[in-house]
């Protein structure tokens, strides 16, 4: 046993130096004290347990929502050399048997069960007669009814603190609200444990949005320009899903659905693709992506509109895990907030329905902003950052503004001249000039504003009545057939009164190709040895029957292509190598780096 937790990260991790607040965390656990941790994806959770687990007497009992996410990490960890198991309903009879015969002989460092499992009568009383290193509820925001992924079966999880009072308890989220983290502390008995918030920013992901004009197209001109590199897409229905991965496979893409209306069988063939990096993209309903541990996803698409900033911080943040550079790109349409909306009206629980409204409504503001996209998000979950990020699509193309005055004021004149009774789409056939038999039937084409907007396209006047409404001069009235009305603020305004600058339309927008901003000290590598180092992973992957990133991360493949270690010792001292990991992989991988030293010098 290492005498050291710092040790212990180095020999069994391959990791240099714990992240922010890793070590303290650590230590608070091994001294058997309690612990409350807010990370973000990518930051590091997993360690803040495992490394205390090898330090204490007894096994680490860790209670994960989804079946895969336990194998996931329970080869990574013997991989490691770590002795882990999970058990779960996807054990058979001797195969639990034998998970529960390691437990009982203290065979174990780590075990990882389902809640409902773990709470069952018999399990507790086994677990009273073996000694315990600590608990861990990963994706605790699960156990708060006002977490945006509420899991019935984790409330009872509270239980433990009573059952086991002397084990020390850390619960562990990414994304939780103020309001939702005290809810979680109080349900486990976490009140006095020590908190440990690490800030939500995640720099590498660069955030884009786009207004939705032709969704699909727009979605495949992304993905050329990203070929081979992992993704993926989330739609809202399952019937989307079906179809827009249909598409994709239609012009070559190696992309699949997944949706909780697929076979169990389906659902795992698709995942396990995924992971082994046979799959380029899932496109998803929400049911896909906290069971995946998979840490050199590059993008994440949103082709429907999230309905609330957590899920869309938890779902972009599966992006770049490994900390390298990531995409984060949502379409945006006013129609999926029409949508969202009244799936929320159909609640019964008054006090939910508004919770979810203020949530909904956050989003739209995230959506709508001119400003730095990573200052309102951080400024959501009340982190400020003291200047623009560099790395949005606001800040890298700032949106263009122009005196948009007079257009305004056609816009509202219209609103004004159809009675203040119809929607955006028919307001701007008015304006364009539509030749429509409804538009003649109203007698609309005799108004004064009729073809006074004809030389604009419809994405501009799109976008220029939505920053009317974002502004305030328009409202939507969303429960009657989301007809546009005048506000007071739109007066003085239509009388000439005030001037208004707009930002220009960016529909045609797409995620810049401009690198991120670089941050000090990152790597300059060699890509063609990187590309070798990925090809030699994913055969010893492909061999052993486990994902690539369980052989080596992307960013330790990085490191390899920078650094060129020539020896075993070199090698070790690359962040991701431990020793188990030097004596089974080291001399493969030494030998394409010498390779391709050799090929450079020739």
């Amino acid at each position: 046993m290492s005498t050291t937790p710092q040790q212990t990260l180095q020999r069994i991790f391959g990791f240099r130096d714990f992240r922010p607040h890793q070590r303290e965390i650590v230590e608070t656990l091994i001294r058997g004290e309690d612990a409350f941790v807010l990370m973000p994806t990518g930051g590091g959770k997993s360690l803040c347990y495992q490394v205390p687990a090898l330090h204490r007497a007894g096994v680490g009992i860790v209670v994960s929502p989804l079946i895969s996410l336990m194998k996931d990490q329970v080869d990574a960890l013997c991989a490691n050399g770590v002795r882990a198991a999970y058990y779960n309903s996807s054990l058979g009879a001797a195969e639990s048997r034998r998970v529960l015969a390691q437990l009982h002989q203290s065979r174990l460092d780590l075990l990882y069960v389902a809640p409902e499992r773990l709470l069952s009568d018999s399990f507790l009383a086994r677990l009273a007669e073996i000694p315990l290193a600590l608990f861990a509820i990963d994706e605790a925001h699960c156990v708060s009814q006002w977490g945006h992924d509420f899991r019935p079966e984790y409330v009872q999880l509270g239980v433990l603190r009573r059952h086991f009072p002397g084990v020390p308890l850390i619960a562990l989220t990414a994304t939780a609200d103020p309001q939702t983290r005290d809810d979680i502390r109080v349900r486990l008995g976490l009140q006095q444990a020590r908190c440990f918030i690490a800030g939500f920013d995640r720099p590498n992901i660069r955030y884009t949005l786009e207004e939705k004009s032709k969704p699909f197209a727009q979605l495949l001109r992304f993905l050329r320009t990203r070929p081979q590199e992992p993704g993926i897409v989330y739609a809202l229905s399952r019937k989307r899903v079906e179809e827009v991965a249909a598409r994709l496979r239609a012009e070559g893409i190696a992309a699949d659905p997944y949706h909780a209306g697929l076979a169990d069988g389906e659902r795992a063939r698709v995942q396990e693709a995924f992971q082994r990096d046979d799959l380029q993209v899932v496109v998803a309903t929400v049911a896909f992506g906290m069971g995946i541990d998979k840490p050199n996803v590059r993008f994440v698409v949103h082709y429907d509109l999230p309905k609330n900033i957590e899920s869309y911080y938890q779902e972009t943040g599966r992006a770049g895990r490994d900390g390298l550079p990531a995409e984060a790109l949502l379409l945006f349409g006013y129609g999926d907030i029409a949508l969202a909306r009244g799936l929320i009206e159909k609640s019964a629980n008054v006090e939910q329905k508004r919770i979810e409204l203020h949530k909904l409504n956050a989003m739209v503001g995230f959506a709508e902003a001119q400003t730095c996209r990573r200052r309102v998000l951080l400024g959501y979950f009340g982190e400020s950052l003291e200047q623009d990020c560099g790395n949005c699509d606001i800040c890298l193309v700032p949106p263009e503004r122009y005196d948009a005055t007079v257009d305004a004021q056609k816009a509202l004149s219209c609103v004004f001249r159809v009675g203040q009774r119809f929607g955006m789409g028919h307001v701007i056939e008015v304006l364009r000039g539509a030749a429509t038999e409804r538009v003649r039937r109203l007698g609309h084409d005799r108004l004064s504003t009729y073809g006074i907007g004809a030389e604009l396209s419809q994405d501009v006047w799109s976008s220029l009545m939505r920053q009317l409404i974002h502004l305030g001069y328009l409202q939507q009235d969303l429960g009657n057939y989301s007809v546009l009305k005048l506000t007071e603020k739109a007066r003085p305004l239509l009388r000439g009164e005030e001037t208004l600058v707009l930002a220009r339309p960016r529909v045609k927008v797409v995620a810049a190709k401009k690198p991120p901003r670089k941050k000090p000290g990152e790597l300059a590598y060699d890509s063609r040895l990187f590309e070798d180092l990925r090809l030699l992973r994913k055969r010893l992957a492909d061999a052993a029957g486990v994902p690539p990133f369980v052989v080596f991360s992307d960013a330790t493949l990085v490191e390899m292509a920078a650094y060129r270690p020539h020896d075993r010792a070199a090698l070790l001292a690359i962040n991701g190598v431990g020793e188990a990991k030097l004596q089974r992989y080291g001399e493969a991988f030494l030998a394409v780096i010498a390779e391709a030293q050799g090929q450079g010098q020739g």
